[in-house]
């Protein structure tokens, strides 16, 4: 009687554990999925085209979708780069309110700046089943109160994005996120977005690189930062595994984020930072079907995606949808 009461100790006891490790389906056996998304019409344009009818197909069922909402008192603020902190917090705040660590979350952004607010929010990710303490540690607390996660980044960008107000040469908020992100500069900004604490560079993997200013690369050579050049991505390099493995055993969550201006100039061409030899969106799918496949990546983010006038054959759109197919499919081969 003792070793059967064991047995079933045992059984149990790995059930929960295989449980934790599966994201939560509804009744039809279709994967949860919370979008999140920036007001402006870019975000709107991906999830008005057909976002929805693609994520069924793929055995998907949409938890939710929220959308960044301003106050008339926050529209008044002053100051763009102050405008873009508050649209990152409450990004960040949709996320950790009505995500789940159980959902898989897509971001469809505005911007690269949109990436301050994705990292808050996954930091404070709830666990998916209430009332439960989750298995993954999700729910750890210290002596001051619930802990933030680690979350690692998979930042894939043509662009580092890893300038200063010291290192710019464009003066643009939008080349410097990743460094926010890391603590090296804006930290009042990092604080409003409430990103907290920032992340130590060694949690950042940087792919699709091609055009980084001179100051801006003597940052990154004296970071933690790891890479995934192109040409891994092209041929699905072992490395972008061994990658993906390391950020599972530094964090507790990874976050994929892309900017459409990583693709081959051909699919973007409607976009005003694009650069030669970047890898075609089948490509990048392949790719980041690999790192998906990986327990830890759970949130994907989409940045600045030519629309309208800019993408007037809808092949950037396309190539959205194929990037987030791959992800999905990932997710699915675990």
């Amino acid at each position: 009687m003792k070793n059967l009461l064991v047995f079933f100790s045992v059984f149990f006891a790995l059930a929960q554990i295989m449980a934790a490790f599966q994201y939560d389906r509804d009744i039809g056996g279709n994967m949860k999925v919370f979008i999140v998304k920036n007001r402006t019409e870019g975000p709107s344009v991906i999830e008005q085209g057909g976002l929805s009818n693609r994520l069924a197909d793929l055995g998907c069922a949409i938890a939710g979708i929220s959308t960044v909402q301003l106050t008339p008192e926050e529209e008044k603020e002053y100051g763009a780069w102050n405008q873009d902190a508050l649209e990152s917090m409450h990004l960040g705040r949709l996320i950790a309110e009505n995500g789940s660590a159980d959902y898989f979350t897509i971001g469809l952004l505005s911007n690269c700046t949109d990436l301050l607010g994705m990292l808050a929010g996954l930091q404070r990710l709830r666990p998916g089943r209430a009332g439960q303490e989750d298995s993954r540690g999700l729910q750890s607390k210290g002596l001051a109160g619930a802990k933030p996660l680690r979350v690692g980044l998979v930042w894939i960008d043509a662009h580092a994005d890893f300038n200063t107000p010291e290192t710019t040469l464009s003066g643009m908020l939008g080349g410097m996120p990743v460094a926010i992100a890391a603590g090296m500069c804006l930290t009042r900004l990092r604080l409003k977005t409430g990103l907290d604490p920032a992340l130590p560079t060694k949690y950042i993997v940087m792919a699709g690189l091609r055009d980084v200013d001179p100051l801006e690369q003597e940052l990154l050579d004296r970071s933690q930062c790891e890479f995934i050049p192109v040409d891994d991505i092209r041929t699905l390099s072992s490395n972008i595994n061994l990658q993906m493995e390391r950020l599972s055993r530094l964090t507790e969550i990874i976050y994929v984020h892309i900017d459409m201006d990583v693709l081959d100039p051909g699919e973007v061409s409607g976009h005003p930072l694009t650069a030669p030899e970047g890898p075609t969106s089948q490509e990048l799918a392949a790719a980041l079907e690999m790192m998906f496949r990986h327990e830890k990546a759970k949130a994907i983010g989409i940045a600045s995606m030519p629309f309208g006038e800019r993408d007037r054959q809808g092949l950037s759109l396309q190539a959205v949808y194929r990037l987030i197919e791959g992800a999905i499919k990932g997710v699915k081969k675990r």
